[in-house]
């Protein structure tokens, strides 16, 4: 069921919207880090082994080391990790048919070894051993799971855990990543205080959290996050010393004596790419790039309001500065009723009901209530109907 609104809205649609910011922005220089502080970046290179995986011959079980036909005289024991106990002249040749030595799993299998013989496979009297060479070897061979200049990760995967460990077993000791974009987040507002409870006609700071959470799921980091009042001073200063790659300013992005973000955007020569988005809420967002190529991204005031532009230009924005590949949005069939846009779109929350994603009562500009207790939102254009597929937007 839908009903629709009385009131249009003008602006960009919301699709091209997130599309511009998405596209609109390149990926970061890379830089060389290691791979364990790579974690949850972007590869800007492919990644190649350094080293074979195993290193060297290892046994695959404990047991004995053996050359030639049984019975073994056994010569020396290998732990892993430790000096073998055969003797020099030993060492230089390899174990020679006849011979054996003790050894666990993961320790270096001598030189002329051609096999490893389970203890449970075998019996040992004194220094001599005997048993049955089973089909399997149970030996490693340097290079069997990776060879030097195997390729470990392509360009334009995230470093996950594995994958920095993968490239640490391999010997790589840096890859190459895109650099994390740096956030600015400027809260404006004089009825705005960050900390504590809020008095008579003041509100709690509700935007660092999610503005960080976005960031970090996007691939950036917020650097700095700061209180600004309703000053046209103040902000200009803000905005011409900011040293992130994206200032994100919350509130002062409507028409009203207070918002001064438009006019000085404007007078600080920044081009434009988003002004106004054709949604609800969230209308009053908008993207805008500096001469510099720093980003300027403005959240409406109103938290779910500022919520809806995070997802719908700061999140795509971020991640295609991080170098994070494109990828369409998820979509799942939603049902209940809406309040539909015409001309434009409706951000609803939803929670879901087995594959089927229910429209949640609430989710006005201001409260956060309902948007907390939803698994997404629901991107909804003016001709959705009731079970029809909608985009979906992760709820941080």
């Amino acid at each position: 069921m839908q009903t629709t609104s009385r009131r249009p809205v003008t602006g960009l649609s919301w699709a091209d919207a997130h599309t511009t910011a998405r596209d609109s922005a390149h990926p970061l220089p890379p830089e060389e880090v290691s791979p364990d502080a790579a974690r949850g970046r972007i590869l800007a290179a492919p990644v190649h082994a350094c080293s074979p995986v195993p290193a060297f011959d290892a046994a695959a079980m404990d047991g004995y080391a053996v050359a030639g036909r049984g019975p073994w005289t056994v010569i020396g024991l290998i732990l892993a990790g430790a000096e073998s106990e055969i003797d020099a002249g030993n060492r230089r040749s390899g174990l020679r048919a006849g011979f054996a030595v003790e050894i666990a799993t993961g320790a270096a299998v001598p030189g002329g070894a051609e096999a490893v013989v389970p203890y449970e496979d075998c019996r040992r009297d004194g220094v001599v051993v005997t048993g049955t060479r089973g089909p399997r070897k149970h030996i490693r061979r340097a290079g069997d799971d990776v060879a030097v200049g195997a390729l470990i990760a392509e360009a334009g995967r995230v470093v996950t855990a594995t994958v920095a460990a993968a490239a640490v077993q391999a010997g790589v000791e840096v890859v190459r990543v895109h650099r994390r974009p740096v956030v600015e987040l400027l809260v404006t507002g004089d009825e705005v205080v960050m900390s504590g409870r809020p008095g008579h006609g003041q509100v709690r700071d509700s935007f660092t959290g999610i503005v960080q959470s976005v960031a970090d799921r996007a691939g950036g980091a917020v650097g700095i996050s700061r209180h600004l009042s309703d000053d046209a001073g103040h902000m200009r200063t803000a905005l011409g010393a900011g040293r992130g790659d994206v200032l994100v300013v919350s509130g002062s992005s409507s028409a009203g004596a207070a918002d001064h973000l438009h006019s000085l955007l404007d007078e600080m020569g920044a081009e434009w790419l988003v002004r106004g988005v054709a949604c609800r809420p969230g209308h009053p967002q908008g993207l805008a790039v500096f001469p510099d190529g720093r980003w300027v991204v403005s959240l409406p005031g109103n938290p779910y309001a500022g919520l809806v532009a995070a997802l719908t230009l700061l999140e795509p924005l971020l991640a295609a500065l991080a170098g994070r590949p494109s990828r369409p949005l998820p979509t799942a069939s939603v049902t209940g009723s809406a309040k539909l846009v015409p001309g434009g779109t409706r951000i609803a929350p939803v929670r879901f009901s087995g594959p089927v994603a229910e429209l949640l009562p609430g989710g006005g500009s201001a409260g956060l209530a309902a948007a907390a207790g939803a698994d997404a939102l629901a991107v909804l254009p003016d001709h959705w109907t009731d079970g029809s597929p909608a985009q979906l937007l992760a709820v941080p």
